[in-house]
C-alpha cells in the first residue's frame, strides 16, 4: 500500500517500541519517515532500515522547541517515560519529567507543525494515548495525568484544525509488547507486593477481556489508517486497543 507517497511523517520516540512499529507502517505505506529520539544509535539504524531521516533529540529540552518549525504532512507524537509509586512516595521530579515529555513536547511540536500543515491543506497528528488516558491505575499519577492532558490538547487541535484539513486523534492501547512495560514489571511488583512472575496476569491484565498484551505492530495499523485519505472524517477521537480493559 503506497497511500501515503509524497507524504512526510516525524514519529517521535521513533527508535524502539510502538514508535518504531508507527515508523515501519508509515514507511510501507509510501511515506518520508523522521525517526526521532534521544537514542541517536537506534534511531540511525531504524532509518537507514526504511530509508528514512533522524532527529537526535531530548524533547525534555522542551525550550529548544520554542522556536521550532517543522514541515511535516503527519505528527505521531509516541514518545513517553513511566515511573510507578504511591502519590506520597512519588518524587515530584519524575512527575515533572513526566510532564514535560508528555504534555509539553507534544504541545510544541505540535505548534511546530500546524503552519505547515495549515498552507498544505492537509495534516495528521495521531497522539499516542493509552487506556490511561480514559481510565486511571493507583501508583501511576503522573503517567495518568499526563495521558488525560493529551486527550484534551488532541481534542483541541482537532477542533481549531478542521477547517484547515487537518484531523487529530488519539490511540489508546492497553498494555503493549514494548521495552516501557517490560521494565515496569519490577516496579509493579514492589508496589502491589507481588512477586514479578504475578504482574502479568494479576495487575496488567486484570481488566482486559483479551488475557494477552497487545503488539506494536497492531497499534502501528491503527496509526496507519488515521494517517490516510480515508480518515479524513475521523477527528478529535480516541480509538481504544485494549482487549475490551475500557468496556468495563
Amino acid at each position: 500500500m503506497n497511500d501515503l507517497n509524497g507524504r512526510s511523517a516525524l514519529v517521535t520516540g521513533g527508535a524502539s517500541g510502538i514508535g518504531a512499529a508507527c515508523a515501519r507502517e508509515l514507511a510501507g505505506r509510501g511515506a518520508r519517515v523522521t525517526v526521532a529520539d534521544v537514542n541517536d544509535v537506534a534511531a540511525k539504524e531504524l532509518a537507514s532500515e526504511i530509508g528514512g531521516d533522524v532527529w537526535s533529540v531530548d524533547l525534555l529540552d522542551t525550550t529548544a522547541l520554542d522556536d521550532l518549525r517543522l514541515d511535516v504532512d503527519i505528527l505521531v507524537n509516541n514518545a513517553g517515560i513511566q515511573t510507578v509509586a504511591p502519590i506520597v512516595d512519588f518524587d515530584p521530579g519524575a512527575f515533572r519529567r513526566i510532564q514535560t515529555l508528555m504534555v509539553e513536547a507534544p504541545f510544541l511540536l505540535v505548534r511546530a507543525a500546524l503552519p505547515h500543515m495549515y498552507s498544505r491543506g492537509f495534516g495528521r497528528v495521531v497522539n499516542l494515548s493509552s487506556v490511561h488516558g480514559l481510565r486511571a491505575s493507583e501508583f501511576k499519577v503522573a503517567y495518568v495525568t499526563a495521558k488525560h492532558a493529551l486527550e484534551g490538547l488532541s481534542k483541541v487541535t482537532a477542533l481549531e484544525g478542521a477547517a484547515h484539513g487537518v484531523t487529530s486523534n488519539c490511540v489508546n492501547p492497553g498494555y503493549v509488547r514494548t521495552p516501557l512495560v517490560e521494565t515496569q514489571i519490577a516496579d509493579q511488583a514492589k508496589a502491589h507486593g507481588i512477586p514479578e512472575n504475578e504482574v502479568l496476569e494479576k495487575v496488567l491484565l486484570t481488566e482486559a477481556a483479551i488475557k494477552r498484551l497487545v503488539e506494536p505492530a497492531e497499534v502501528a495499523s491503527l496509526v496507519g489508517w488515521l494517517t490516510s485519505e480515508n480518515a479524513g472524517m475521523v477527528t478529535g477521537a480516541s480509538y481504544t486497543m485494549d482487549g475490551g480493559w475500557s468496556a468495563r
